[in-house]
């Protein structure tokens, strides 16, 4: 057996129920193969079998009260992975599926992603199997103070620099900074994706879906292809998706879908800004669901029950370009096939991991420009990263030039990916490109450290 093939061996041998994380090591894995030829001194050094080892991972318990005096206790974590390059970097998803397994995916992958971005950051991610789906403000609140109580001792503005995630916003950032400010009695860049009052940056709202789908543009048009006049699929409604839609709208494409976990919508006329804004009110501060939107615009048609891959899949709808912004393996081989069936040629990650290894597989045998989530969607953490920057400084970039940052480094990404790939024999294959790319600065610095 190759010594690739033994790390991911023994991964599923220690964790054999961390499925999404043996996902993730496997995908990154595989693709290094190439490295351990080039590159004798990590092998010896046995970096293949360190990177996979988590730094440290914390659990803890959160307990809370509802507004009729309840309590409740959820599980609370934070894996710190690896910070070879910098403090550790990730976001905190609040969501009923939030278990290890899954947090130690995202932290793994965040590795990887912070290192493409140029900026020195290592990889963490956090959570809860709290849902704040149908809470209260003060709910919320009282849930975001227990979880601080406990995450404090862990973070720091050099250490651990957790952001946002799946439900976690720009409410529940407010509430765990103010919480962390008070206890700590420090005013200092601990978390990012804040408020612009106290210290968040222009564009962080928007910069994992302008970044999506700046990534998307490097690639068409490194084969003669631009956003004009494309028909593009984007799924989720939540930040990720609606800057995306904007982004798209910008460049030209017509974007024909949204969806949510109850349900998605079909717009062929296309979801315009105006369209767009509403589902921002929609689901930004109404909180509502995406099946409003049909109800609003007649020239919409809502599936219950269905995903966007299930109704491309199954209603035959053409697209050129997808844009999947939900959640992780959200789309399968079948729905893969249908894509290359409806003319698709383009895929670009907003989210983590959303494509199952059986998808990619199918991207790749019929010459799609595929883009995986930690190139494609790295352009929130680095957004992140320019807010660590400006609090560190006391300053306060333009809208402008966040924007002009963020863009320059998704180009840095795609041409990274590039480069990587040629050099290690996968000519124009991007899952190997930025696999190699994030992975050869993280095993160099942990070279140099010797170990530890």
């Amino acid at each position: 057996m190759s010594v690739i093939g033994d790390v991911i061996e023994k991964v599923k041998q220690k964790d054999p129920n961390e499925f999404e994380f043996h996902q993730a090591v496997e995908e990154v894995l595989m693709s290094l193969e190439p490295t351990t030829k080039k590159h004798p001194e990590f092998v010896k050094a046995k970096i293949y079998e360190r990177i996979v080892e988590p730094d440290r991972v914390i659990m803890f318990r959160v307990p809370w009260t509802d507004d009729k005096g309840e309590v409740h206790v959820n599980r609370g974590f934070r894996i710190q992975f690896n910070n070879a390059i910098g403090p550790y970097k990730g976001g905190l998803r609040f969501h009923p599926s939030v278990n290890l397994g899954i947090l130690k995916f995202l932290g793994f992958e965040q590795i990887f992603k912070n290192s493409l971005t140029t900026l020195p950051m290592g990889g963490a991610k956090g959570g809860s199997d709290f849902d704040p789906k149908g809470k209260s403000d003060n709910e919320v609140m009282r849930f975001c103070y227990s979880f601080m109580r406990e995450l404090f001792r862990h973070i720091g503005p050099d250490t651990d620099v957790p952001a946002g995630d799946i439900g976690v916003g720009g409410r529940e950032i407010g509430y765990l900074y103010g919480y962390y400010k008070k206890i700590q009695n420090d005013h200092t860049g601990v978390l990012t994706g804040k408020s612009l009052p106290f210290g968040g940056s222009l564009i962080r709202p928007e910069a994992t879906g302008y970044g999506c789908v700046y990534f998307a543009a490097e690639m068409l048009a490194a084969k003669g292809h631009d956003f004009k006049g494309k028909t593009v699929a984007v799924s989720g409604s939540g930040n990720v998706a609606q800057y995306a839609v904007e982004k798209v709208n910008e460049l030209g494409g017509r974007v024909i879908s949204l969806c949510d976990s109850s349900s998605t919508i079909i717009d062929e006329e296309g979801i315009d800004n105006k369209k767009c804004n509403y589902v921002m009110d929609l689901k930004n501060v109404k909180r509502g669901r995406i099946s409003e939107y049909a109800e609003k615009y007649n020239s919409a048609c809502c599936y219950i029950g269905e995903s966007i891959w299930d109704v491309i899949k199954n209603q035959g709808i053409k697209v050129d370009i997808a844009l999947p912004c939900a959640t992780q393996n959200e789309l399968d081989g079948g729905h893969a096939e249908a894509l290359v069936k409806n003319g698709c040629f383009c895929v670009s990650e907003g989210a983590n991991m959303p494509s199952t290894p059986e998808a990619i597989r199918i991207y790749q045998n019929n010459g799609f420009l595929y883009g995986p989530g930690k190139a494609a969607n790295a352009g929130g953490v680095a957004t992140s990263g320019l807010e660590m920057s400006q609090n560190s400084m006391r300053l306060s970039w333009s809208r402008e030039e966040v924007d002009s940052r963020l863009h320059g480094i998704m180009k840095s990404i795609h041409k990274t990916c590039i480069q990587a790939s040629d050099a290690y024999g996968a000519k124009g294959d991007y899952v190997l490109g930025a696999n190699v790319a994030g992975f050869l600065k993280v095993a160099n610095a942990m070279l140099a450290y010797g170990v530890v």
